[in-house]
């Protein structure tokens, strides 16, 4: 349970990420509302989860995920690199996301 509950901060966290890029410098109302509640969503949720999971892997999970999840939508939103090097870098951060997972007690 607490695993699906970071992996929905960890989502919530890519929707305040890319949320950044449409609020133009926090000068839009709607977007800036809705980046905000994002990211306080993604905290709390990411608090709850860091209750029964070892803290710095809930953390790295939950960055890794934000990581990979903003550079993957940078991607097919905004036209970003998408060259080999770039997303095996993106590759190693899944890897470790993975790895954290199953090494966590």
């Amino acid at each position: 349970m607490y695993w699906l509950i970071l992996l929905v901060a960890g989502l919530f966290e890519v929707a305040w990420a890319v949320g950044l890029k449409y609020t133009e410098g926090f000068t839009r109302l709607v977007p800036s509302l809705l980046t905000g509640t994002a990211m306080l969503v993604s905290v709390v949720l990411l608090a709850a989860a860091a209750k029964k999971l070892p803290l710095g892997t809930a953390y790295a999970v939950w960055t890794g995920i934000g990581a990979v999840g903003a550079v993957t939508l940078g991607i097919v939103l905004f036209g970003e690199s998408a060259q080999p090097l770039r997303l095996l870098c993106v590759g190693l951060i899944v890897a470790g996301i993975v790895g954290l997972k199953l090494t966590a007690a």
